[in-house]
This record gives C-alpha cells, sequence and structure tokens, in this order.
C-alpha cells in the first residue's frame, strides 16, 4: 500500500531534467528568441504610424486595422491564455508538491510558451497589430504593476516590507494572494505579452526579454527553480534597468524610475537576500550618495520624484490586502449561509 501512495505522488514528475536546468535553458532561449526578433526586424510590416495623441497613445498600431489583425491578435492571446491557466488548474487540483525535478505540466507549460513566443512572432509579421489597437497602454501598464504589488505583499512574511520589519496584519491576504498569485501572475505577463507587436526597438526588445523570463519563471511552477532567491530579486529588479533604460529613451525623467525602483531594493528586497548589516548600510548609504550626485546639478526641486514609485506601490499594497480581505469576508459570509442552509434542510429532513 505505501508502495503505490509513493508512486502515486511521483505520477507527474519527469526525468527531463532538472529544474535548475529547465531554468537556464529558459534564460538561454530567452536571450536568442529576443536576438532573433532584432534579425528580422526588416520582415515587419512598414506601418505609417498615427501622430502622438498624449498621455494614452500607443505609437506601434495600424492607423486601419482589419478583422483579421484584431482576430489574430486575440484569438493568440485568447488561447495563450486559457492554456496556461488550465495548466495551473491541473497542478492545484492533482495537489502537486514542489521538487527539484520537473512535473509534466511543467515540460508541457515550456513547451506552450514556446509555441505561442513563436506564434506572436509570425503574427506581427504578417498582421503586425497587438492587443493595443483595441485597450489602453494604461491596463497594460497596471498588470505588471499589480504583479510587483502583489510580489511585496506576498513576501511580506519572508523579508518583511519596510527595512526587514513585517506588517503583521497582511498575513492571511498574503495567503490568499499565494495560493491565486498563478493565475493573476500569468494573466498580467501574457496581456502585456500580446498587447505589443513583436518590435524591435529597445524598449520592446527589454520588455519581451523580460516578459520571456517570467514566462520561464510561470512554467517551472512547483519546483525549487521557482522558489530560488535570486532568480526571483532578479525579476524585481529588472523592472528598475528596465524602466531605466526606456525612460533614457523617451524622456527626461530617468531618475524617478533608477531610484524609485531603488528605494523598493533598500527598504524591501534586499532583506529577502541574506545580507549582513554592513552591505545593508552600504546599500543605503550608496543609493543617498546617488540622490545627492544626481539632484545637485540636477535640482533639489525636483527629488520628490525619487518617491513616487515607492509610496505608490507601498499604498497598493494595502489597498490590495484589503481588497483581498474584503473578498475573503464576501466568500466566507456567502458559504457560511449556504452551509446554514444546507444544515438547516437537512434538520427538516430528518424531522419529516
Amino acid at each position: 500500500m505505501t508502495t503505490n501512495v509513493q508512486s502515486n505522488k511521483k505520477t507527474t514528475e519527469t526525468k527531463v531534467m532538472t529544474s535548475s536546468k529547465a531554468l537556464w535553458a529558459g534564460v538561454i532561449f530567452s536571450f536568442l528568441f529576443t536576438g532573433l526578433i532584432w534579425l528580422l526586424r526588416g520582415a515587419l510590416p512598414q506601418v505609417d504610424f498615427l501622430p502622438d495623441t498624449g498621455f494614452e497613445h500607443y505609437y506601434w498600431k495600424l492607423p486601419e486595422p482589419t478583422f483579421w489583425t484584431r482576430a489574430t491578435a486575440w484569438g493568440g492571446y485568447l488561447l495563450h491564455q486559457v492554456a496556461m491557466w488550465g495548466l495551473i488548474y491541473y497542478a492545484q487540483k492533482n495537489k502537486a508538491k514542489y521538487t527539484s525535478g520537473l512535473h509534466g505540466f511543467n515540460v508541457i507549460a515550456l513547451g506552450v510558451n514556446a509555441l505561442f513566443i513563436m506564434v506572436h512572432l509570425f503574427q506581427t509579421i504578417f498582421f503586425y497589430d497587438g492587443l493595443a489597437q483595441d485597450v489602453s497602454i494604461v491596463s497594460s501598464q497596471g498588470s505588471v504593476i499589480l504583479m510587483l504589488v502583489m510580489v511585496l505583499l506576498m513576501e511580506n512574511q519572508r523579508r518583511g516590507l519596510f527595512f526587514g520589519k513585517k506588517i503583521g496584519f497582511l498575513k492571511e491576504s498574503a495567503r490568499v494572494a499565494r495560493k491565486y498569485h498563478g493565475y493573476i501572475f500569468t494573466w498580467a505577463v501574457i496581456y502585456t505579452f500580446w498587447y505589443h507587436p513583436m518590435e524591435s526597438t529597445l524598449g520592446h526588445l527589454l520588455g519581451f526579454i523580460y516578459t520571456f523570463f517570467l514566462m520561464v519563471q510561470g512554467s517551472l511552477m512547483f519546483t525549487r527553480a521557482h522558489l530560488n532567491k535570486w532568480w526571483t530579486f532578479m525579476l524585481e529588479f529588472s523592472v528598475l534597468v528596465h524602466g531605466t533604460l526606456v525612460a533614457v529613451q523617451t524622456n527626461t525623467i530617468w531618475p524617478m524610475f533608477f531610484f524609485g525602483f531603488a528605494a523598493l531594493f533598500v527598504v524591501t528586497q534586499m532583506y529577502g537576500l541574506g545580507f549582513n548589516k554592513y552591505w545593508r548600510w552600504g546599500f543605503i548609504a550608496a543609493y543617498i550618495a546617488g540622490v545627492v550626485i544626481v539632484y545637485s546639478s540636477r535640482g533639489w526641486a525636483n527629488v520628490s520624484e525619487i518617491i513616487r514609485i515607492p509610496v505608490v506601490e507601498y499604498l497598493l499594497v494595502f489597498v490590495l490586502a484589503g481588497i483581498i480581505w474584503l473578498i475573503m469576508r464576501l466568500v466566507g459570509l456567502f458559504t457560511g449561509r449556504v452551509r446554514n442552509q444546507r444544515i438547516s434542510s437537512q434538520a427538516t429532513a430528518s424531522g419529516d
């Protein structure tokens, strides 16, 4: 009997490779495919883009979309999304355990993401448009912000929220976020991925390689590689690199992105990496020195830029926790009412 139970627990595992090797393979694939996007830039349609109309304008979309440009973008997105949600559901339904190897659904997830990455490239070459034609850029940016805020909430119990200090009343909301975060993160990543055509600008290439990394992370659910603190930190920290470089290319407020996301590192993220107090004080000193150097020439009247991103993200942590708590309460009230009605009905039936 014991042998059968142990055998059943391992039925979803595969001996293809370890999750660490799969992670490295995914990273290499991400770099190579990003290079392929750049190499095939000449195959993209030559589009006469519309002029910039302001804050919510997204430049890279067709002036005159057709049924097929929309259908291929939305169809590819929906198929990709449903496939990955189905794999998450399967893994959770079968109570998958964390392993140093790969489950069968990990191999399928890696294949699904690789397939749709290639599909999106060909879709861009032949039809060009992404979801940007029909939805605002704010929705794409908002999906990424939601993901970053949820990470702060989930990691509160491990590394704290402010200088290593844990916020106790966030614990229950964080537990629920950890249980269902795969669905939210997968939506954020795949939605953002299909929002953009596979253009070869620096901003697009940086965004795509970051998106590919996130797809690798999602594909390795329920593996040890998925929990690697240095890998997950790199995924968080990459937003600083991407945001700053894109800002440098497009506007003059790059310090807002650089020091804003760097503040998240010195206030929260570095406390999950096991640094001793000397390293932590060193990073804080380097941050302060950087602010002094940049704003001595930029002007101290602009220094408020550096707090905008961290203030918004930390406030959103509490807003998100509150929303999750409210949903938990409403679900609890509903299920409790249904349970009481069932008990009452059973009692009435037994009395008859």
